[in-house]
């Protein structure tokens, strides 16, 4: 697969663009689910911040990055699956449709009596767990999260905070995922994990509907403005929240749809690998997956989010934590007249890699395969804030993991 000379950076393009994509994640379910989120206490939109005078110097269009780091408070988009998830499966142990049923009336004195205790477990780096760790406390509930080994100790307490119950393991993510599901067969507990395997699809299908609601809500706002996105950058983990947002935009757009590049860390891409073998099929990856984008340190694709990027992503690259750590800079140091966000290693990587496809010569061809041009539009997505504020504050202030420009 191409490799750009210099730098620790490869990316495969994808010959087999098209195809239908599932119904689950269409704009009309995006719908739903967004008004199923509206009905949580304290729900707003969060962010499109329009990076106006970075568009400019880098020669592009437009630039909007959609800011999850303010949602519900914690620092992160993954509440809006957990919570939706959790209220499907507590729905069907009730009998109730979802559609009907608001996210405060699981919360009433009775519905609780009827449900009883249910004790909700997964395995996260961290954004996840406390996403479920939030919807159990939120909805009375409980939660055990497993969590892989070295967790940032910021974010096992952010998760703690919620009452939740953490399992620090010496296991990699796949191998805590695997963990979590042997005790909770064993405790008559319920996974809610965000990846899915042969015989477990519907709990991470919801998951992946309840991020729906994050590129509805970008979208919509472009909408408003007259603003047509042709060009969306996703990171990817196990591709669940790339999975769900690309199907939904070829939904929303068909033929229109724009030019999707899914980013992984080079330790632990296991899209990029699935598509560099050239079978169709999902291929894992194993060993440390040691980078700093810990929300995307994940070696076995979700099928389902797989499937989807096939058919809709134009290119997969893998890169270095270089471009992730310039990222967070160029976000949390804008050019006058735009706003700061504050970006975490997975959230910022998007920006990171443009920042390398719009100023540096040695991505020249990579950039015209993209049809990356001054007419642009390019959407990228903040999927959390400083969740590890130490290393945050060492990549932004005193420059840990310096840029490879050469």
């Amino acid at each position: 697969m191409p490799e750009i000379s210099g730098f620790e950076f490869e990316y495969v393009m994808n010959p087999g663009v098209g195809g239908d994509t599932p119904e689950a994640f269409s704009a009309a379910k995006a719908r739903q689910v967004h008004r199923f989120h509206r009905d949580i206490p304290g729900y707003t939109e969060t962010p499109l911040a329009g990076l106006i005078s970075l568009a400019s110097a880098w020669g592009v269009g437009g630039v909007f990055v959609k800011d999850e780091s303010r949602r519900f408070g914690l620092n992160a988009f993954k509440a809006l699956g957990g919570s939706y998830a959790v209220a499907r499966l507590l729905c069907e142990k009730l009998g109730w449709d979802i559609a009907k049923t608001g996210f405060n009336r699981l919360r009433d004195p009775e519905v609780l009596a009827k449900l009883g205790r249910v004790t909700l477990t997964t395995a996260t780096d961290g954004n996840h767990g406390r996403g479920i760790a939030w919807a159990a406390a939120t909805l009375g509930q409980q939660a055990v999260i497993f969590m892989p080994r070295n967790p940032a100790p910021a974010r096992v307490e952010a998760i703690r905070a919620h009452g939740a119950r953490v399992e620090v393991t010496d296991l990699n993510y796949d191998d805590a995922v695997r963990l979590a599901c042997q005790t909770a067969e064993r405790e008559g507990w319920e996974v809610v994990q965000d990846t899915a395997w042969e015989g477990y699809t519907k709990v991470p299908t919801w998951i992946m509907q309840g991020y729906l609601t994050m590129v509805h809500e970008a979208v919509e706002r472009l909408d408003a403005y007259g603003i047509r996105p042709t060009h969306v950058f996703l990171q990817a983990g196990v591709g669940a929240m790339a999975g769900a947002v690309a199907g939904y935009l070829a939904d929303r757009f068909g033929e229109r749809a724009p030019t999707i590049v899914v980013v992984e860390p080079t330790n632990a891409a296991c899209l990029y690998e699935s598509m560099a073998a050239g079978d169709g099929k999902p291929h894992t990856v194993t060993g440390e997956l040691k980078t700093i984008m810990a929300g995307l340190a994940c070696g076995e694709p979700n099928p389902i989010g797989w499937d989807v990027l096939k058919a809709t992503a134009q290119c997969f690259v893998r890169c270095g934590d270089f471009v992730a750590a310039d990222g967070i800079r160029i976000l949390a140091n804008p050019i006058v007249g735009d706003p700061a966000v504050e970006a975490g290693e997975s959230g910022s990587v998007g920006v990171g890699l443009l920042h390398l496809l719009a100023n540096l010569p040695a991505f020249a061809d990579l950039k015209g395969e993209l049809g990356l041009t001054s007419r642009s539009v390019v959407l990228c997505f903040n999927t959390e804030g400083a969740t590890d504020p130490i290393n945050y504050r060492d990549i932004a202030w005193f420059g840990k993991y310096p840029s490879k420009i050469i």
